[in-house]
């Protein structure tokens, strides 16, 4: 098993890592249709459906978020010790039970305080399946391609999940024009099952044999470029739970336009740009990158019509792409290599974080200062997130966990078989340009 998955990944890497990334972006975009479908109606029916105020919109928005969180180090470890593969088919499956709950939830609207609890834990278990389906198609693609394409890795599987999310959004606005929330609620239960036809042709990767080390150790080493994603983050969540209410308390139609506008351009910048952080480095990128985020929320927070309002959410989008796989590279180089799945799960927890809690209190913000408010806030938190980026990029923070001392302006991580894996994803010595993960594999097999 192990060497026939060694093997084929070997063969994948020679095609080149578009070749090896586009099955499970595939995967990652039918898997994802679940959440773009309920992300521009949730709030509506929260807010309109069961009448409940914009506290609860961020709560039920956010506790995915904070479900994400907490099973990050537990799909990081799964992802790591069993294969990727088994981690997206059981996130799969837990999709599937939390589009149960949905219905379940539909069932009791007469008591929206109970409805809602329902839903709660509905989206508790999307948010744990999210995990484990994105840590697990990460992990996979890490696993496929040469370390020099990590930013790369992120960049496009994460742009499969933002299409999923731009495709879903016009799609469950009509569904629940024409059916409700039920129609999304029936769409969560199956759209995951039909994504397990797709992954079960694709082969596993094997697992390293090697120990993994504690999540508290990772953390350490991630932390810093976690931070900076987390306030990055926040713009998203304004976007995602509170752009559809602000284009309605305006008079402006068309609300999830704004979503899709935003969607759009995080997909085209990630494709047309998404080796960029490999180039010429993650922390550069996601300077340049807060600061056009930035100018696109403020331009939300003070369009005075719906056209300018758009241009605000595709500054948003353009600027935010690039953040999370820009800082993922800082993240990843800093990580042990035999740990990347937990790496990249500690490293999304922060974003959950961002999230799972940043968005209840944008919400508690809009009952108190209006929802323009939302997007001043979230402008001045990608403000912050430049200054956490400015400061890998000048000042920047080796981890005593993978990172050595520099040499030659390149940070130098040492590896089995005499090989040195260098800063910006290469690696030198017998092992020539082979991924970390194939590097490992190769040495256990010569042990």
């Amino acid at each position: 098993m192990d060497k026939h998955g060694t093997r084929d990944a070997g063969r994948l890497r020679e095609r080149g890592p578009g070749a090896a990334l586009l099955p499970i972006m595939g995967v990652v975009v039918v898997a994802f249709l679940v959440i773009g479908l309920a992300m521009p109606v949730l709030p509506l029916h929260v807010h309109d459906g069961l009448g409940l105020g914009t506290f609860f919109v961020g709560l039920v928005a956010g506790s995915q978020f904070v479900a994400s969180l907490i099973s990050r180090p537990w799909a990081g470890h799964y992802a790591d010790s069993r294969g990727p593969k088994r981690a997206v088919v059981t996130g799969l499956l837990v999709a599937t039970v939390s589009g149960l709950f949905y219905l379940l939830s539909l069932r009791l609207v007469t008591a929206p305080l109970i409805s809602v609890a329902v839903l709660l834990l509905g989206r508790a278990l999307l948010g744990g399946a999210e995990s484990f389906i994105i840590t697990g198609a990460v992990t996979w693609g890490l696993a496929l391609v040469a370390a020099r394409n990590t930013g790369k890795v992120i960049a496009w599987v994460g742009a499969a999940m933002f299409a999923a999310f731009a495709i879903g959004a016009p799609a469950g606005s009509a569904l629940y024009a024409g059916d409700g929330f039920a129609a999304i609620a029936c769409a969560t239960a199956l759209a995951p099952l039909a994504t397990l036809l797709l992954v079960a042709p694709l082969r596993p990767v094997p697992p390293l044999p090697h120990a993994r080390p504690a999540f508290a150790r990772v953390l350490g080493a991630v932390w810093v470029p976690g931070l900076g994603s987390a306030l990055s983050s926040v713009g998203f969540g304004a976007i995602t739970a509170f752009v559809a209410l602000l284009f309605a308390a305006r008079g402006w139609s068309q609300g999830w336009l704004a979503y899709t506008a935003f969607a759009t351009a995080f997909i085209v910048a990630r494709l047309v740009f998404g080796d960029l952080a490999d180039r010429i480095g993650g922390a550069t990128v996601a300077l340049v990158c807060v600061l056009v985020e930035a100018v696109g929320q403020a331009l939300i927070w003070l369009a005075p019509r719906p056209e300018l309002a758009l241009v605000g959410a595709v500054f948003s989008g353009l600027g935010y792409s690039l953040v999370y796989p820009g800082l993922g590279v800082e993240a990843v180089r800093r990580a042990p290599p035999q740990s990347r799945g937990l790496a990249m799960g500690a490293y999304t927890a922060f974003l959950d974080v961002a999230l799972g809690f940043g968005t209840p209190a944008l919400g508690l913000i809009a009952s108190a200062a209006g929802l323009g408010a939302v997007f001043l806030v979230s402008a001045m938190a990608a403000l912050g997130s430049g200054a956490v980026a400015a400061r890998l990029l000048y000042a920047p923070t080796l981890s005593n966990n993978a990172v050595g001392r520099p040499r030659g302006g390149r940070n130098e991580t040492p590896c089995r078989n005499d090989c040195v894996i260098l800063s910006d994803g290469l690696t030198v010595g017998p092992s020539g340009g082979k991924s970390h993960v194939e590097i490992e594999r190769s040495a256990h097999a010569d042990a």
